[in-house]
């Protein structure tokens, strides 16, 4: 995962810019703007709302609505669980509470050193192979705790791009 860029106030109008003239264009910018700087960041919210005219209240409601829109910026990799039905079935709690433990983080936290967030997602589409596991935009399945061990360890020491 790419490093993402520090909060400028000058590239956040642009990223809004590029979004004013759409309907329900709330969405596309907040995505962008996380796109961009890896999080919501607090000075976007009035942006956001004077872009839209909208209240501050308005655009922090629909930031903390949705789990996709961070507050704080992730780690360098970000660890997502899958916890549908089939996932759950063939041991994602397990799995995640693994992952937990081995990273000494919760759900939506960063580790300590700031190299991993942990997430969980309802489907990653890898029902036939599950649990699985996504690591930034790379997928895996049928992970055990001990191959998330091992595919943390190599995400740790860069032997995947």
């Amino acid at each position: 995962m790419a490093d993402r860029a520090p909060w400028s106030e000058d590239r956040a109008r642009s990223i809004l810019s590029e979004f004013q003239d759409m309907r329900g264009a709330l969405l596309p910018m907040l995505h962008g703007l996380q796109e961009e700087f890896g999080c919501i960041d607090d000075p976007a919210i009035p942006l956001l709302a004077d872009a839209l005219n909208l209240s501050q209240a308005e655009v922090h409601g629909v930031v903390s609505f949705y789990e996709d829109f961070r507050t704080t910026r992730p780690g360098h990799h970000v660890l997502k669980v899958c916890r549908a039905e089939a996932c759950q079935s063939m041991g994602a709690e397990a799995l995640l509470a693994h992952a937990k433990a081995h990273l000494s983080v919760d759900r939506g936290e960063t580790s300590a050193d700031g190299v991993f967030t942990l997430e969980t997602v309802f489907c990653l589409g890898n029902c036939a192979l599950s649990p699985a596991v996504l690591i930034d935009e790379d997928l895996y399945g049928r992970v055990s705790p001990d191959r998330l061990d091992s595919l943390l360890a190599d995400y740790r020491e860069g032997a995947v791009a």
